[in-house]
């Protein structure tokens, strides 16, 4: 019997991590599925109201009645945690909503046209990037107020250049392909050959990519929420979770903390590995 050849030793040394991949994305699309649909259908799934409050099962650890345990205020934690998620996720799916329509028509704008267009919006890009998006939200929320409306709209703002990025970076590269050049031929205006034939071309490649954007969102509107500018009381949401719960940290009382916590991580893991495999699975390889 011949020896393999490099091509089938490469794929049999490859072929276990991708079979690990593919566990840990059908486990990452699961946790993400359940939590939405937690959050879609929590007040029929919820054992209590999430804003009942009972003094009497003040920080009562997890038992039959309250699975996670209450809080500082006697709340059903787990109750708290299905309708927290309904803020949790919605937010950061509005920002990558709205940030990659915008991301897509700057950098679909910038890359077909280039010029002093693809100048102009490249020195715009580059202010936007000078300051971190949490900032960018916290200002937002010092002029029009805290609440979950001006950190989505700041956020979707900030996260903008980073789509539109590479959309023009994918745009530029498509520009140059034969098929454009005969549909120029055939007498298709240049808006109908970006919008119908290229725009279809880039669009799932930024979307895989912006997909990653989700996990971040969520986290930096969780740290907004858990300083006091983000969701606030008595509205459940697991970031004003984690800040309610800092005063029975020093009594030793750290479930009603830690719970919210490990959603956030878990949620931000799932989506960043679901990001990662979609990017693989469609070739999201950025071009030089």
């Amino acid at each position: 019997m011949s020896a393999p050849t490099p091509t089938m030793a490469v794929r049999m040394m490859r072929a276990p991590r991708l079979k690990r991949a593919a566990s840990w994305y059908t486990v990452s699309l699961g946790v993400l599925v359940v939590m939405t649909l937690a959050a879609v259908f929590a007040p029929f799934i919820a054992p209590y109201d999430p804003n009942f409050v009972n003094l009497s099962a003040v920080y009562q650890g997890p038992s039959p009645a309250h699975w996670l345990g209450t809080d500082s205020l006697g709340r059903d934690t787990l109750s708290r945690m299905i309708f927290g998620a309904r803020t949790a996720l919605l937010g950061p799916l509005l920002v990558v909503v709205f940030s990659t329509i915008l991301g897509i028509l700057l950098g679909l704008l910038a890359g077909w046209r280039g010029g002093w267009i693809d100048s102009v919006l490249g020195r715009l890009f580059d202010v936007i990037f000078a300051f971190p998006s949490l900032l960018i939200a916290i200002m937002a929320v010092a002029l029009f107020g805290k609440g979950l409306v001006a950190p989505v709209i700041a956020m979707s703002i900030a996260y903008a250049p980073f789509v539109a990025r590479l959309t023009r970076q994918l745009i530029v590269s498509e520009r140059s392909r034969p098929y454009v050049a005969a549909y120029r031929v055939q007498g298709f205006s240049g808006p109908w050959i970006a919008l119908r034939r290229v725009l279809p071309n880039v669009t799932p490649i930024v979307g895989a990519q912006s997909t990653l954007n989700f996990g971040y969102v969520l986290a930096e509107l969780a740290g907004l929420s858990f300083l006091g500018l983000g969701v606030q009381a008595p509205t459940a949401d697991w970031g004003a979770m984690i800040n309610e719960a800092q005063a029975g940290l020093t009594g030793g009382y750290f479930l009603p903390a830690i719970v919210p916590a490990v959603a956030v991580v878990i949620v931000v893991v799932a989506v960043n590995i679901i990001g990662e495999e979609l990017s693989d699975r469609i070739g999201g390889g950025v071009p030089a």
